[in-house]
């Protein structure tokens, strides 16, 4: 066991730096740079162009730089003096935001918290919910209840995730007079957290994270029924059964059991994809979370803010993928560490 944990802990580095170069080099990828994408935005709104100053900002920010040193600087920090670099990503220095003229630690400071709060509510609601349907889908199967939650799973897998966000807005305005829009009334803005703050964020946060879940919740309950039936129709059930083991200890102890593979399975990917496909959503209700602020950051060839979201939705996944596969272990017999690697 520690032996596969040192191990995998060393493939992590290497795979977050060859992830690093990737996302450096698909960001750099498309023709231009910030600089220019400026230029032609002041150009079309017929605006003078200052040449000297856009040189200026290009040697500060060291655009004039090759493709290999400027993404050295953004790894490993800098020695040539540029100012706007000090201990590079892998000290904790994420860059400077071009486009917000801040550091990127200050541009995304509340959006990522926010982001990490909404993650981990939607996450347990989906959790909370799919599991207790599901395992009653599996054991009442062709019940009237089974056929309704079916139905609701496939109206939720359906229905775009905007159209659900507008519908809940409109209900949460009517019936409980919550703004439309944010995660805060406009009192709070930019204001210091209070318990105030805290019951407003509160009183918004449900509807984002039903809007976002809702779509988890129902290919979570499909997938832990169809492998809930797969396992309590095998023969170690049935034999089970005919050995007389109670109804509810047969199906914790074993079928359940193994059918909470996919739970912990999806931890590897659920936080990115909670992150970055909640981007759609968090414009349509206007969420000042970090969806906007990514989408905004790969418009504009911000490089060090869109290359600082993507390097951590990296780290969420291999870090989940890490965790899943010790709770898999630990959850089914089945699966050992190092099975067959002698051989």
């Amino acid at each position: 066991m520690l032996r596969y944990l040192v191990q995998r802990l060393f493939v992590m580095i290497p795979t977050l730096l060859v992830i690093s170069f990737l996302v450096f080099a698909i960001i750099q990828a498309p023709p231009g740079d910030f600089l220019e994408s400026m230029i032609a935005e002041q150009q079309s709104r017929g605006e003078n162009v200052d040449n000297d100053k856009i040189e200026f900002l290009r040697h500060t920010y060291g655009l004039d730089q090759p493709f290999y040193l400027q993404y050295l600087h953004w790894m490993f920090g800098n020695w040539d003096g540029l100012q706007h670099q000090n201990g590079g990503l892998i000290f904790g220095d994420m860059g400077y935001s071009f486009e917000h003229m801040l550091p990127v630690t200050e541009v995304i400071g509340d959006a990522l918290s926010l982001t990490v709060l909404i993650s981990i509510a939607t996450i347990l609601f989906v959790w909370i919910v799919s599991f207790p349907i599901a395992v009653y889908s599996a054991t009442h199967q062709y019940g009237f209840f089974d056929y309704v939650f079916t139905f609701l799973g496939y109206l939720g897998l359906a229905t775009p995730s905007f159209l659900i966000a507008l519908v809940l807005l409109y209900f949460a305005n009517i019936w409980f007079g919550t703004s439309v829009g944010g995660l805060l009334d406009p009192q709070y803005i930019d204001q210091p957290w209070s318990w105030g703050k805290f019951a407003s964020l509160m009183e918004h946060m449900w509807v984002p994270v039903l809007v976002i879940g809702l779509p988890g919740t129902a290919g979570m309950i499909r997938r832990l029924r169809a492998n809930l039936l797969d396992e309590l129709n095998k023969q170690y059930v049935v034999t089970g059964r005919a050995k007389g083991l109670p109804p509810f200890r047969l199906l914790v102890k074993y079928p359940l059991r193994i059918s909470l593979n996919p739970f912990i399975a999806d931890i590897g990917s659920l936080l990115p994809e909670l992150i970055s496909g909640s981007v759609v959503v968090s414009v349509v209700m206007s969420l000042p979370i970090t969806g906007p602020i990514l989408l905004a950051a790969l418009r504009s060839q911000d490089m060090y803010l869109a290359g600082s979201f993507l390097m951590f939705m990296a780290l969420l996944t291999v870090v989940g993928i890490f965790i899943s596969d010790l709770a898999l272990a630990l959850l089914d017999p089945r699966i050992r560490f190092g099975a067959g690697s002698g051989k």
